[in-house]
């Protein structure tokens, strides 16, 4: 005789509920990409606090390093020029040529690393790439370290921005590894850790600041060498990316890492089910990822031809002509144009620019997800514009007022704006939009080719700012109003969405005639799955 309990289960029949799997099982094998996460999300919530997530932040944690090493450089030398005893030593200042060549040489380096991170990230591996990264930029601070003359401190910049390069393969990693329902928030966080590295310097510097000698200068750069130091010992412990295992005939290690890390342990995680055919259907088991050599990937159609050019490598490159990159590197050369130019006043506006930035990147980070990529991009172009406008008409105020204190304060405060604007949507966005747009037979290449395109837009950048600044001041703040502008038209006609997108789909995105307006149509699949799952729940 049957029970009441055999009948029913959690107020349904028994029958009822063999049926609903029955329909929930079809229905993931129906549908595809973001419809299908979807759909996994409402059958298998994630926990986002299991101690397999938590060991999952703890690795995106420390790889985020990587971010901080570049950041940490940036507030070094952006702040390192206006001490006396740097400039005693090198004959440098915090204009001029030579204060181009001190920061460009970081992006001379990066160029040149390009022939180098492909087949290091796709031959032996994400965290391979990573590891000698650390082990370049610990080469490089030690030359600066040491450096009695200018040859050999730069030669040490060279080294950092070869190993930052070759380094730009952790973000790849960081998407790959990261839960599919939080690849957006983990690989937008990514870069948010510049700001780490930035106010990490900033603090350091301010403290150095008082000291007479070479100390003032020599402390910050050796602890420079700590950032690449804790990643490079913590990276051999991490597992692979769960891609690169599965490309490289590891299928059985890549289902165990995905199983741990994003299935909770639990084998018949329908994460694990999705993941594994999407890779097996999308994954290219001889692609030219296996040929260190092989770049025809980037350019080998139309569709590739538009996802490595107008979205890979438009956003990064682009943020390099933003005009924030005068606040990282040449802040005291901007606040100069305000009048500001005690080093206390630029030590103490770096920090509080650090902190801000911050936090306006940590929050842009977490809410990606919900405004979408192109939305935050556009309305970043926007802000800057104006922001820049601003500051433009502050320097000019106090430029033809013979020092009006007033515009000098004004002016800072749109120095602040600019770096905050930025950091809100274009660096989290830097990182996880080049990733996100690339195919994985692509990736690791892909992330060389819009590394030495982004340096050599920043080469051009660090070099021309310094000779500008000395040369038409305030007037500078002109270029960076027309590129910003420009920008941001062209945000609207050709930036795809890749929000609620996985990686494998993004591939039928950019088939299509129109890659931009089909990433923007939400469809209807994905709403019949989600009634469809509520219906047999």
């Amino acid at each position: 005789m049957t029970t009441p309990a055999a009948m029913e289960k959690d107020g349904h029949p028994a029958g009822h509920v063999e049926d609903t799997h029955i329909v929930q099982a079809e229905l993931l094998h129906s549908i595809r990409g973001v419809a299908a996460m979807e759909v996994a999300q409402r059958l298998e919530p994630v926990n986002t606090r299991s101690r397999r997530m938590l060991q999952l932040y703890g690795i995106c944690g420390v790889m985020f390093l990587a971010a901080s090493m570049l950041g940490y450089d940036a507030s070094l030398m952006g702040t390192m020029l206006d001490f006396p005893a740097f400039q005693s030593q090198f004959d440098a200042s915090i204009l001029g040529a030579k204060a181009g060549l001190l920061t460009a040489m970081f992006s001379i380096g990066s160029v040149c690393a390009l022939p180098f991170v492909g087949p290091l990230g796709d031959t032996w591996g994400r965290r391979v790439g990573v590891c000698i990264a650390c082990v370049l930029v610990i080469v490089g601070t030690i030359l600066q370290a040491t450096s009695k003359a200018l040859p050999q401190y730069l030669a040490g910049r060279f080294f950092l921005g070869f190993g930052s390069g070759v380094g730009s393969v952790a973000p790849a990693y960081i998407v790959e590894i990261a839960h599919p329902t939080l690849r957006g928030v983990l690989g937008g966080l990514f870069n948010c850790f510049y700001y780490v590295g930035y106010f990490l310097a900033a603090v350091v510097l301010r403290g150095c600041a008082d000291y007479p000698s070479s100390t003032s200068w020599l402390v910050p750069t050796c602890l420079q060498a700590a950032l690449p130091a804790i990643l490079l010992v913590s990276c051999p412990f991490f597992p692979e990316s769960p891609r690169w295992l599965f490309t490289h005939g590891h299928a059985q290690k890549c289902r165990e890492v995905i199983t741990k890390y994003h299935g909770n342990d639990n084998t018949d995680s329908i994460y694990v089910h999705l993941q594994m055919r999407e890779f097996e259907e999308e994954l290219v088991l001889d692609g030219a990822d296996k040929r260190w050599w092989d770049y025809r990937a980037l350019f080998k159609s139309r569709a590739a031809l538009y996802r490595v050019i107008l979205c890979a490598t438009a956003v990064p490159m682009f943020a390099q002509w933003s005009g924030q990159a005068s606040v990282s590197y040449f802040l005291p050369a901007v606040l100069s144009t305000s009048g500001i130019k005690t080093i206390d006043s630029v030590l103490n506006i770096n920090i509080g620019i650090a902190v801000a930035s911050g936090v306006a990147a940590m929050t842009g980070g977490s809410l990606m997800d919900r405004f979408g990529r192109r939305r935050l991009l556009i309305g970043c172009c926007a802000s800057l514009t104006l922001a820049w406008v601003g500051m433009i008409i502050c320097t000019w105020q106090f430029s033809v007022s013979d020092g009006d204190m007033a515009s000098a304060h004004a002016s800072v405060f749109f120095i602040f704006l600019v770096a905050v604007v930025f950091s809100f949507a274009y660096t989290p966005l830097q990182q996880l939009y080049t990733v996100e747009c690339l195919d994985y037979e692509q990736r690791a290449k892909g992330i060389a080719f819009v590394t030495m395109m982004m340096s050599s837009a920043s080469l051009v950048n660090l070099f021309a700012t310094p000779i500008a600044l000395e040369q038409i001041g305030w007037k500078t703040y002109g270029i960076w109003i027309a590129t910003c502008s420009l920008q941001g038209v062209f945000y609207y006609f050709f930036m795809v969405e890749t929000r609620g997108r996985t990686l494998e789909e993004m591939n039928w995105i950019f088939q299509q005639k129109n890659p931009r307006v089909a990433s923007l149509v939400r469809k209807e699949l994905v709403e019949e799955a989600v009634n469809m799952t509520k219906e047999v729940a």
